[in-house]
Parts: C-alpha cells; sequence; structure tokens
C-alpha cells in the first residue's frame, strides 16, 4: 500500500472520464476498493483521505464519485 498509488488513482480519477465513470457506478466502498485493486491501485482509506484532505474543493469535485465518502469534507454534506 502506498500514498504514490493513491496519487496516481487520483490523477487517474481527475484525467480519465470512464474510469472515474465506472468507479463512481459502484455502489459500495468496499466493491469500489476491490475494483480500484484490480485495476493496479494500491493504499489505504487513510492514503487516501490524507490526500483528498490536500485538494481544493475544485479538485475533490473531480474525484468526488471515487473511492472515498467525501463526507465533511471541503463542504461536501
Amino acid at each position: 500500500m502506498s500514498i504514490e498509488s493513491a496519487k496516481a488513482f487520483l490523477e487517474r480519477m481527475k484525467n480519465d472520464e470512464d474510469f472515474r465513470n465506472r468507479v463512481g457506478e459502484i455502489a459500495t466502498t468496499e466493491q469500489r476498493m476491490e475494483f480500484v485493486k484490480k485495476a493496479g491501485f494500491d493504499f489505504t482509506k487513510e492514503e487516501i483521505v490524507k490526500l483528498t484532505s490536500e485538494l481544493s474543493d475544485e479538485q475533490l469535485e473531480k474525484v468526488h464519485g471515487g473511492i472515498i465518502d467525501c463526507s465533511g469534507m471541503h463542504g461536501y454534506p
């Protein structure tokens, strides 16, 4: 598990609309983590939370449909 993998995941989420949509359509966090791991990314929830807490609102909006529950972060209810 690594911060580097989490960074690579966030980059792909920002730049690959098809991937972002596929991840966003998955019903549960557990299923999303499984999908993301199969896509070659290996990081913990803590690692991704740390990185997303450093993003601006605009950057976070681009990955909001992603792997973590963003509730309570950067204005998300």
